[in-house]
């Protein structure tokens, strides 16, 4: 980017204004800019010129870039130059006149980046706001908001170091150019607002004519061009009584005292000088021989050399200044001295300080910046440069000028290293816990061992340093060292989180299958066969294995056990069925055989090669009978009934048995006879292995214990996926155990089987303890506190960021250290060492010696002192310590008195003597006489110069009041009550008695705010109070499951918890409870009963008992019968008889049947075997069908043997049935019985439905291999109920005032960790405070100035003084403070209204008579904004105070001076509305003002337009008889007259309004109406209660009818039409009723509103 001299060809367009900026351009340029700015240069010909206009023209482009080598001067830029024809076309170069061409190329200002440091715009202030012309033009009658106006400002590109213009285009490079413009608003014009006057004053004369005068000030000053100020002073002349005396014409007048002038003469200080070195000679002359002495004053020479050189800082010159006493007559002309006749007149001279300005030394260079490192997010620090006071001021009002400067910075270079930045670690989570989430109800049972499910973690957050190579770092350490621990404050960012919610996995129980059925006696090792002896086993297995524990299934019981049995083998024949019954010799019937089906099976009951079976005996045939014709016909014999006994012993034998019936009883002549009764049944022994039941019984597994042999294994290894770092060995103990004996020899049980007692496991790694290195130790305290004996500690911490575990090294070292810190610094205080006064400065003899009354060498004068900074130990020290430690600076000067030969010469007087506490005693102060005044007379007259001064000690009577709201309530600190004595984070609550807190104040006997000390108090009131402890939800025991809803399938069992107490105190809220009851809780799991648990065993069918009995056949139809009973199914078979309802009683088969007993000639065929199945879809075109086989043949040819098969059809939900699979609904979440939440399962069943749907066995679905793609098992969550966790209190802050009443102390906790689920709730008292001590509010105060004091003058300059007293407060506003002794302020600097500089005196005017003067200046007034509608327009606040004009005589007018006007700026302004008031009207007058709307009342500020009326009588008056003026200023007639109106609408007579007279009831002429005029003044004729009066008026004023008239005309024709309408009604025919056939009652329905009575 370049620079170019800005000039515009005459073609080109927009030519650029000229430029404020100048850049300094080097000499070789100077004649380019003289050839560039000559007139004409470029353009066409000059005007001067004789020729005629060209008509081509040189036409210039832009110029380009600014292009160099270096930067900043020396650049060169170029641009294009062409010859153009007038009309805009290009030609040749030759066409133009090539003397006019111009350059293409000039000088620049090549800019660099860093010229940014050196050029920056300067941004002038804003100007006023100007109008805007076009809208200026129109101006509304009422301001509401302001004019819109333009205001501009200069900006000009600066060379910074050297504060010189440059060309704006060097800093457009590196930033836009900033506004020059921009819109404003000016104001409404706002004028000046005085207040009200005061009361008049008092005459200025007590005699004879005088004038009185009475002021207001100004409220608010006028702003934006507003009317100025009223006359603040309004006066008027007096008359008092006639004067008795002369009046006094003349008065003595003190001028203003001169400037200090000094030193003094020359001549008089050689003189003085002179005679002194006489003096010297004569000293030093004397007191040479004496060495001692000559020491003594060679040392006090130096220590006033040196004390003068510490005084360098002040060059005190005493001078002196005169004033002039003059004599003037009341018109304020001067007369001679002798008009005004006073024995002794004013001092003309005094001695005073020449006043010397501060002077001080040049800045001391730039200090290194403080920031010394590179941060993005506060980039800069800070620099300063200080200068010293060379000479303090002295006399002057101006104080020294700032001796410190400060100003950002940067840290500048490369090598600037990056600032620290701090991060937040954390160390790891503790254990997992769930005892902090029990409710209180839980903690109270106690059982809290193995609790499992949701838990709570916690862990530190610290706050380290994050240094770039803080990864390496880790690396490096493998993330065990850790960056050592700051200072909290450090870290900005949001915490980590301290707590979160875990899982402790929970035990799964082991779950075993029910016992398998004894097996058969075996060998304990089928390959190792030794010996007689053998085992029956029975087996379970494990259905759900086991979890969490002591791990494995070492927590399942045995899954087998074993009974000693003689004769074992490991292989048998097992019988499959019996053959059909195979006569002997092949004939057709008689005795035969039936040979067995066997398969071989080993001991488990798995079929087998055949050839293991070998050695195993096989079964023989079994003997049968096949029936001969009229043979007796018995049945097969039923299958052996379950064992009696599981084992026998002593008193129990196992039985089985087996039964058969008969068929058909033989033929009387000759058949085989049927068995007696006992032959169709046999018994048989059964489980005769005696009852002694083994089985081994293992312990839990120990510990894993590092394994030595197997340690060369990998160090790393992962085992079920966890990594470990070595492989261990774990044993168990197994016993065998005999069941109900206890434990046996080993032998009893089966070694092969015996389960393992050494198991090779997993050895987590081990962890040692971590802890972070000790942070820095903690500063001592740097600053000295005066008064504070205690010893200092420094500390330094460290954290655990991993504990151990596994065996790893423990946490041995301290976590915290502290130590004394050094001896502190001694605490440096300073002061400041007053040296002697020096000799009295007299003001020189020959100022003095032309007032009358002076004498030489005595009298009034002035002395200095010099004063120097000491340490407290008395070493010398710098100024500036004393300046900023050791308070204000000591008067350096003071007036002083060389005593004439007349004066009474008297020493100061002393402090007053102590007071002993005793009320009504005195205490005194002394002085005395000294010098030759002791022998005068005049100086021992104790009334002009009393010598002793007594006076009252104060009766100190004291009482104590409480003040303000008691606390909160507060436990005793460092006691939390702690529920069941479990300190369980997250549980703590602060509960239980604490005490609140009022405070005391002690006042004495005048109300004044004294020490609570003084009322033997310690400043409160305790009073016990109770923080109620939360109360958690109670509900009772889970009841007991109920019964499964079904007994074959899947139902459903519920269990349920009752409300027992209802949470309160912010206890943990009750679970959602059930909406029906109102107080319980459920829990719904799905449950499953076997169908098969409980079934219907039959015996056989008994001999069929014929009706009506053939005695010779003994056949025919009859009835035949069995039992059937309900048995408890097992492994082993049915087992025991049970009740029959637990089976199901549609299942139930038949307990009694027809039947047909064959006679002995007849077929006999077997029972029917089972039906078939039916074929699957179910239709009636599908049979089912059933065989019986013919066991004897008849006896005759001609009969035949019924068909061996039946059939029936199926038919759907009678024989034949279809099935399907059923799922049930979801379970409520479960958790495990030791968890509180987490996560938990949600479970559903498989059922299988019939289709008449009933719940049937599972296997039925199962052989039908139906589809089964439901998910039975859900994981789910429970919500953990995490109480709110609160921090600790934080430390009491400071008290929120030093002193005074309502001081509080706060403390604050936070929360840590939110409530969640049904935990317990955050309390909302998150803070609590607490009343401070009371301490009286102690400072300096002035009191009032006196009045103006002139000296032996009336008028003129004089004095003014006021003191400084301490004054006690309790802080209110409303308290008004009371003076107390200054011994309370003594260590309070004395500082008033933040000013250091204490003004006691200053000097005023006192008006002579007659003189016309400004009174003093008003207070400040109310800060005001300007404001529209009660929103500030952002102009600021402004006070105003005003003086107004006193006039003492009517003829000085024109001397009086004029009134002022002061205005400041100020911040806490408000908006103030202003509006009219009016008071009630009083005639035709009423008070108007307006009102500012804090309530003060003002004139000026509110709008003139809208001043309502004061006055409202009528013009014309009202001068008609009977007519008054109304509001509205218009003229009306009284009641009873109506108006008569001129034709200019003004009244012109009031006449009388006719009287209707209506008569009343008892009026007896009622039916005569009467109208007659009645005078309104005349009593009316009619008796008292004959009629009432009404004035009817028709005609207003106008006249025209009035409204009323139109009203009545209406109501007339509303009320004719409605008579015409009910006429016409009544005579109407009306048509008959119909009449309601069937008039039933309406059925009455009823809503239901929800209402539970209902």
């Amino acid at each position: 980017m370049g620079l170019q001299a800005e000039r515009s060809a005459p073609g080109s367009r927009g030519a650029a204004g000229p430029r404020r900026g100048v850049l300094p351009l080097p000499l070789p340029l100077l004649p380019l800019l003289l050839l560039l700015l000559r007139p004409g240069a470029g353009g066409a010909a000059a005007q001067g010129e004789a020729e005629a206009p060209s008509l081509y023209l040189w036409k210039t482009g832009p110029w380009g870039r600014c292009m160099g080598d270096e930067c900043g001067l020396g650049g060169i830029q170029t641009r294009a130059v062409w010859c153009a024809h007038v009309e805009g076309w290009t030609t040749l170069h030759t066409n133009c006149k090539q003397a006019e061409r111009p350059s293409n190329q000039q000088d620049c200002f090549k800019v660099c980046d860093w010229h940014k440091e050196l050029y920056d715009w300067r941004l002038g202030p804003w100007n006023q706001c100007q109008p805007v012309i076009s809208k200026s033009l129109e101006k509304p009658l009422e301001c509401i908001k302001g004019e819109e106006g333009i205001q501009v400002r200069e900006i000009t590109c600066i060379q910074k170091d050297k504060d010189i213009p440059a060309e704006d285009i060097i800093c457009e490079y590196f930033e836009p150019k900033p506004l020059l413009e921009q819109a404003c608003l000016i104001p409404c014009q706002q004028d000046c607002i005085v207040s009200e006057f005061s009361a008049w004053s008092e005459c200025s004369k007590t005699c004879g004519s005088g004038l009185q005068h009475r002021t207001r000030h100004v409220v608010a000053p006028p702003q934006f061009g507003g009317s100025g100020c009223p006359n603040l002073t309004e006066f008027q002349v007096c008359q008092s009584g006639p004067c008795d005396a002369d009046e006094l014409l003349y008065s003595l007048h003190v001028g203003p005292w001169s400037a200090c002038s000094g030193p003094h003469p020359r001549q008089a200080r050689q003189a003085r000088r002179r005679g002194k070195n006489k003096e010297r000679d004569k000293d030093r002359g004397r007191g040479v021989k004496d060495p001692e002495a000559r020491e003594l004053i060679k040392k006090k020479r130096n220590r006033n050399r040196q004390n003068r050189q510490e005084n360098k800082y002040w060059d005190i010159q005493i001078g002196y200044q005169t004033r002039e006493v003059t004599c003037t007559n009341k018109t304020g002309k001067a007369a001679d001295l002798s008009f005004c006749q006073q024995e002794k007149l004013p001092v003309t001279f005094q001695s005073c300080v020449i006043t010397k300005e501060c002077q001080v030394s040049e800045w001391s260079e730039w200090s290194p910046c403080s920031k010394t490192c590179h941060d993005t997010a506060s980039p800069t620090g800070t620099r300063v440069r200080t200068r010293t006071i060379r000479q303090f001021p002295i006399g002057g009002e101006k104080e020294c000028p700032e001796l410190e400067e400060k100003e950002p910075c940067v840290s500048q270079g490369d090598g600037v290293a990056p600032c620290a930045t701090y991060g937040w670690r954390a160390t790891e989570w503790t254990e997992c816990r769930v005892d902090p989430l029990l409710s209180q109800q839980d903690k109270r049972r106690g059982n809290q061992t193995a609790l499992c499910g949701g838990g709570i973690q916690t862990r530190e957050a610290y706050c380290v340093q994050a240094n770039e190579n803080l990864l390496s770092h880790l690396n490096a350490h493998k993330g065990k060292e850790a960056s050592k621990p700051v200072d909290l404050k450090l870290c900005t960012g949001p915490v980590p989180n301290t707590t979160q919610l875990c899982h402790i996995p929970c035990p799964i129980e082991c779950e075993v299958s029910p016992w398998s059925a004894w097996g058969p006696c075996t060998y304990e090792n089928c390959n190792d066969q030794q010996g007689k002896k053998g085992f029956k086993l029975r087996k379970r297995r494990i259905t759900n294995e086991p979890t969490g524990g002591s791990g494995g299934t070492g927590n399942c019981p045995h899954l087998l056990e074993a009974i000693p049995c003689e004769e074992p083998s490991c292989y048998d024949w097992k019988a499959v069925r019996l053959g059909d019954c195979e006569p002997d010799n092949g004939k057709e019937c008689g005795p035969g055989t039936q040979v067995q089906e066997v398969v071989c099976i080993n001991s488990d009951g798995e079929e087998v090669d055949r050839q293991l079976c070998r050695d195993a005996i096989f079964p023989i045939p079994v003997a049968c009978d096949a029936p001969c014709p009229k043979d007796c016909v018995l049945s097969t014999w039923s299958t052996w009934s379950s064992c009696s006994h599981t084992c026998s012993g002593k008193t129990t034998e196992g039985k089985q048995i087996r039964a058969r019936s008969i068929l058909a009883y033989a033929d009387e002549e000759g058949g085989v006879r049927c068995p007696n009764s006992s032959a169709l049944q046999e018994v048989r022994s059964c489980n005769e292995h005696p009852c002694t039941v083994y089985h081994w019984q293992t312990g839990p597994w120990g510990q894993c214990i590092e394994d030595t042999s197997v340690s060369s294994f990998n160090t790393t290894t992962t085992w079920n996926g966890e990594a470990s770092c070595s492989i261990g060995m774990q044993t168990r103990k197994v016993i065998c155990v005999r069941v109900n004996v206890g434990q046996v020899g080993p032998k009893k049980c089966p070694e092969s089987l015996r389960p393992e007692t050494v198991r090779p496991c997993l050895l987590p790694c081990k962890k040692d303890c971590i802890v972070t290195p000790y942070s820095d130790w903690t500063p001592c305290p740097s600053s000295c506190k005066e008064g504070d004996s205690g010893v200092r500690k420094q500390s330094r911490h460290r954290v655990i960021i991993q504990m151990p575990a596994n065996g790893g090294r423990d946490c041995t070292d301290p976590l915290y250290e502290e130590k004394a810190c050094e001896a502190p610094q001694v605490c440096q205080s300073y002061r400041w060492k007053t040296h002697k006064w020096r000799r009295c400065q007299l003001v020189p003899w020959s100022v003095q010696q032309d007032s009358p009354g002076a004498q030489e060498g005595c009298g009034p004068g002035r002395q200095a002192r010099a004063i120097t900074c000491r340490k407290q130990d008395g070493g010398q020290a710098g100024i500036h310590e004393c300046l900023q430690y050791a308070g204000p600076v000591p008067a350096l000067t003071q007036a002083c008195q060389i005593p004439c030969q007349d004066d009474c010469q008297l020493t100061s007087w002393s402090k007053f003597s102590s007071c002993n506490g005793d009320c009504g005693a005195v205490r005194t102060r002394k002085r005395t006489i000294v010098g030759k005044s002791k022998k005068k007379e005049k100086c021992k007259n104790s009334h002009l110069y009393p010598l002793i001064e007594t006076q009252y000690c104060p009766c100190d009577k004291y009482n104590a009041q409480p003040v303000g709201n008691w606390s909160d309530c507060i436990l005793p600190e460092g006691k939390v009550e702690v529920l069941l004595g479990m300190k369980v984070q997250g549980d703590i609550k602060e509960c239980g008695q604490g005490y609140r807190y009022q405070a005391m104040a002690c006042y004495d006997q005048n109300g004044r705010l004294v020490e609570t000390s003084r009322c033997n108090s310690h400043g409160y009131i305790e009073e016990a109070c109770i923080i109620p402890c939360p109360s958690d939800c109670k509900l009772s025991e889970w009841s007991n499951w109920s019964r499964c809803s079904k007994s074959c399938g899947s139902g459903v069992k519920v269990r349920s918890k009752w409300l027992r107490e209802k949470p309160y105190n912010g206890g943990r809220p009750c679970p959602k409870l059930d909406h029906v009851n109102q107080a319980q809780v459920y829990e719904v799991v799905p449950c499953h009963s076997d169908c098969n648990q409980y079934i219907w065993v039959t015996e056989p069918w008994s001999v069929c008992k014929v009706t009506f009995v053939n005695m010779r056949d003994n056949c025919g139809e009859g009835v035949q019968t069995r039992k059937v009973r309900c048995m408890q199914n097992t492994a082993d078979g049915p087992s025991e008889h049970v009740e029959d309802y637990l089976c199901d009683p549609e299942e139930m088969p038949l307990g009694s049947r027809e039947c047909k007993l064959p006679c002995p000639e007849d077929c006999v065929i077997s029972e029917w075997g089972p039906w078939t199945r039916c074929a699957l879809p179910c239709n009636q075109s599908s049979f089912r069908q059933r065989s019986a086989d013919p066991i004897r043949q008849p006896a005759d040819e001609g009969r035949s043997c019924p068909d061996p098969v039946e059939k029936e059809p199926c038919n759907l939900n009678k024989n034949c049935y279809h099935y399907d699979y059923n799922v049930t609904d979801w379970s409520t979440c479960q958790l495990s019985e030791k968890a509180v939440c987490g996560n938990g399962i949600k479970t559903r069943m498989l059922d299988c439905v019939r289709s008449d749907g009933k719940s049937v066995d599972l296997k039925y679905c199962e052989e039908l291999g139906l589809e089964k793609n439901w998910q039975m098992n859900m994981s789910c969550v429970v919500e953990c109920p995490v109480n709110c966790q609160l921090s600790e209190w934080s430390a009491w802050s400071a008290c929120s005032q030093t002193c005074g009443l309502t001081g509080k102390m706060i403390r604050r906790r936070t929360v840590t960790q939110p409530f969640q689920g049904d935990g317990r709730p955050c309390p909302s008292l998150m803070d609590q405070s607490k009343p401070c001590p009371v301490k009286p509010c102690y400072r300096w105060q002035y009191g009032q100035w006196s009045p103006c004091q002139v000296q032996e003058a009336q008028c003129g300059e004089g004095t003014r003084t006021r003191n400084i007293s301490c004054v006690v407060s309790d802080g209110s506003a409303d308290d008004f403070s009371k003076v107390v002794d200054e011994e309370f302020c003594a260590d309070i600097e004395p500082i008033i209204d933040g000013n250091r500089n204490m003004v006691l005196e200053e000097t005023c005017t006192q008006p002579c008579p007659g003189d016309c003067y400004l009174k003093d200046w008003s207070s400040w007034s109310l800060c005001q904004l300007t404001c529209v509608n009660g929103e500030d327009l952002g102009f600021g606040g402004i006070q105003v105070r005003s003086r107004a004009v006193i006039i003492q005589e009517l003829e000085n007018q024109h001397l009086c001076p004029e009134q002022m006007l002061e205005t400041k700026s100020c911040d806490d302004g408000q908006c103030y509305e202003y509006k009219w008031m009016a008071s009630a009207w009083k005639g035709s007058s009423r008070t108007v003002w307006c009102q500012r709307s804090d309530g003060v009342n003002v004139t000026g500020g509110c709008l003139v337009l809208s001043q309502p009326d004061a006055d409202r009588s009528c013009n014309p008056p009202c001068s008609q008889p009977h007519s008054y003026c109304s509001e509205t200023k218009t003229c009306h007639c009284e009641e009873g007259y109506t108006e008569v109106m001129s034709s200019n609408s003004t009244l012109e007579q009031c006449t009388l309004i006719p009287v209707v007279v209506i008569p009343t009831v008892e009026d007896k002429r009622g039916d005569v109406k009467t109208s007659r005029a009645v005078h309104p003044t005349q009593p009316s004729s009619n008796p008292a209660g004959r009629g009432r009066t009404w004035f009817l008026q028709p005609f207003g004023p106008d006249g025209r009818l009035k409204t009323w008239v139109y009203g009545v005309a209406a109501g007339a024709f509303v009320l004719l039409i409605f008579i015409v309408s009910m006429i016409y009604l009544a005579c109407k025919k009306p048509k008959k009723p119909q009449r309601r056939q069937n008039n039933r009652l309406k059925p009455l329905t009823l809503a239901y509103d929800g209402d539970a009575d209902m």
